[in-house]
């Protein structure tokens, strides 16, 4: 399988170009530091901003799938880059695309009308991240991509174990976190075998 995967040098992106790479797959990586990823046969990277949308349509070229990594870090990185990626898609005929959000853009158990970062249930003071992704969500909503929304809860460092909950639109009840090893292994079997298009999966243990 041809991947296209942004994000590749963040925590989870990483993990997901092992596993890949792992496994065999081609994976064109679209980073600033090429310093970060390894050398491997099978590893195309591209050097730049994932906001520039020649560089977004080169890498997307002949893709089977999309996985999206980024992270926010305080910009807007992330929503700078989703409409050119949607784009390049369309453009391109690639229709799978599997991104990585955050809890805080599922719907609130409590009021299922708002998402969790909008809610009480969401103890982070910071919305910055989640307000971005909410973003994304909306824009991939609006298009006919299959389009997966991978939302871990607390995110430490740690092994994949293989063992997690998930629940489509909501956050599992009491999941406190998932290591990155385990949200980067759900969202590469997401891309493996597809059970969740079109649909936030909530992701903990």
């Amino acid at each position: 399988m041809n991947i296209t995967l942004f994000g590749a040098t963040g925590r989870v992106g990483s993990e997901i170009l092992k596993l890949a790479l792992r496994d065999g797959h081609h994976v064109t990586a679209l980073v600033r530091p090429p310093s970060k990823l390894p050398t491997h046969n099978n590893l195309s990277i591209l050097t730049g901003d994932i906001r520039d949308k020649e560089l977004v349509s080169k890498a997307i070229e002949n893709a089977d799938a999309v996985m999206s990594a980024i992270g926010t870090d305080k910009t807007t990185t992330l929503t700078d880059a989703i409409p050119s990626i949607i784009e390049a898609m369309k453009t391109g005929n690639v229709e799978r695309i599997i991104t990585i959000g955050t809890a805080g853009i599922l719907q609130s158990r409590t009021n299922p009308d708002v998402y969790r970062f909008q809610s009480t249930e969401s103890k982070r003071r910071l919305t910055f991240a989640a307000e971005e992704h909410a973003k994304v969500y909306e824009q991939l909503k609006r298009t006919d991509l299959e389009w997966t929304i991978i939302c871990p809860t607390y995110l430490p460092d740690g092994e994949a174990t293989g063992q997690w909950r998930t629940e489509r639109n909501f956050l599992p009840e009491n999941g406190v976190e998932i290591t990155v090893g385990d949200t980067a292994l759900c969202a590469y079997n997401e891309l493996l075998d597809p059970q969740f298009i079109g649909t936030r999966v909530g992701l903990a243990y």
